[in-house]
């Protein structure tokens, strides 16, 4: 140690670099954390957690209207940006105070300022010097994507500005596909915005299972999302009633507010990772084996920078096995394997394992269970969303391969999923559960007949 300033240098305080340097910390070692922007990184500054807050806020609309159907007299509703937003940003001072306090009291330094690596060992913080580690570990995160190129793109914003706009918008366009651009899509029309979401592709939501991205799509469309597939911008060009959205079909779409929401790319660039020899993939993330070692003996990375799987709970995971490794002797991989994800539209999905496309890709033969229909809170009243859940299952062994559900409550019900299929479930003894009735989760142990996908036939 008296060779270096620190044992352990972390630059990004977002979750896995905040868990990592607290356990390192309470082992002992002198851990120094440096963070360019508020401590607690995009899930908790810009990410899932302010993003929660608006999701909630904007489920309220379908509440009130399920309330009327249940004998409620309601006055009129009103919905109040400003306070909402100044609620917000209290709740997540509070929560970024909290992890500075916890990293403190680990016993870690936290250090507001921007840090680069100069070498293997020796990394700048601006405004206050260089310092030495004997290891450091890269936890930057990543940022959203812009088209740089794209006419009139400065009048755009991405999902780091849709939580502070000053007014909220009467019309926004949404370009984009993925789980962030069809969130924010529901936020805004729950909210009672105009909503358009804009993407190249044949549908939304790329990666998941077919079955949960066309009945997404559907209930999107019947909540008032307009959703214009095969389309791209072109061009943004400022009016005096707003922003005009050239599509490159000739179509034009007029708004308030354009929200780009095409992906997140490593954080990477101007880091001085090439100074110190650190070796990147192609897509510009930092290229880590099952340990989050990089080809330099002494750096470290975790979290979104090395676009394993982008989830907050896998930085966190990924952070603690890489002190347990390096600082408590008990080596550790995090295994990314059967890993539950969730996308909060609504309805609400959740899914673990392997889409339906993938298992017969990689198993050959499979069995589909799937159920559509209306949960009793809806038909009582006579709503219309309907809920979806499947699984895929392996023909042999009938291990279950895939589990995806979209319904309200989707992402608590498949967290329980999740932990039978880690363990290698298989559909007989996933049978022989006894459902908890009435619930919206029990469908799931109660699907006996297989499924036929059209154009299959039985010998899939």
């Amino acid at each position: 140690m008296a060779d270096y300033d620190y044992d352990l240098f972390v630059i990004g305080a977002g979750s896995g670099g905040v868990r990592a340097a607290r356990l390192a910390a309470m082992s002992g070692a002198k851990v120094a954390v440096a963070e360019e922007d508020r401590v607690g990184g995009t899930c908790v500054i810009r990410g899932c957690v302010p993003k929660k807050f608006m999701v909630y806020a904007s489920e309220f609309t379908k509440t009130f209207e399920t309330a009327k159907g249940y004998g409620w007299d309601l006055g009129e509703a009103r919905f109040d940006w400003k306070r909402f937003l100044l609620a917000k940003d209290d709740e997540i001072a509070r929560l970024s105070g909290i992890y500075v306090r916890n990293l403190q009291n680990a016993g870690a330094e936290v250090v507001h300022a921007r840090a680069t690596l100069k070498d293997r060992h020796t990394v700048e913080v601006e405004g206050k010097g260089t310092f030495t580690a004997k290891k450091i570990l890269v936890s930057t995160g990543g940022r959203p994507w812009m088209p740089k190129d794209l006419p009139g793109i400065e009048h755009a914003i991405t999902s780091n500005e849709a939580f502070h706009l000053s007014e909220l918008p009467k019309r926004i366009v949404i370009a984009g596909g993925g789980y962030i651009a069809c969130e924010f899509a529901c936020i805004f029309n729950g909210l009672g915005v105009e909503t358009t979401l804009v993407h190249r592709g044949p549908n939304i939501l790329r990666g998941f299972d077919d079955d949960v991205r066309s009945h997404l799509a559907e209930e999107m469309s019947a909540s008032g999302i307009h959703i214009r597939l095969g389309a791209q911008i072109g061009k943004i060009e400022k009016t005096a009633d707003g922003l005009v959205s050239g599509c490159l079909d000739g179509h034009e779409l007029k708004s308030d507010v354009v929200m780009f929401a095409l992906g997140r790319e490593p954080y990477t660039e101007g880091l001085g990772l090439e100074s110190a020899g650190v070796e990147l993939t192609e897509t510009g993330a930092v290229k880590v084996d099952a340990y989050s070692r990089t080809n330099v003996p002494s750096i470290w990375a975790v979290g979104d920078v090395t676009d394993r799987i982008n989830l907050t709970p896998v930085a966190i995971r990924e952070g603690a096995a890489f002190a347990q490794t390096e600082f408590y002797e008990n080596s550790t991989s995090f295994d990314h394997e059967m890993v539950a994800s969730a996308v909060f539209t609504q309805p609400q999905m959740g899914s673990v394992g392997l889409s339906e496309a993938d298992a017969r890709h990689k198993y050959g033969k499979v069995d589909i269970y799937l159920a559509k229909f209306r949960a009793m809170k809806e038909t009582f009243y006579g709503g219309a969303q309907r809920c979806l859940m499947k699984l895929v299952v392996e023909q042999g062994s009938e291990r279950i391969l895939g589990c995806h559900v979209v319904a309200p409550d989707g992402p608590e019900i498949i967290q329980m999923a999740a932990i039978a299929m880690k363990m290698g479930v298989t559909k007989p003894q996933w049978d022989a559960t006894c459902a908890v009735h009435p619930t919206l989760a029990e469908e799931l142990v109660t699907m006996r007949e297989k499924y036929t996908p059209p154009g299959l036939g039985q010998a899939a």
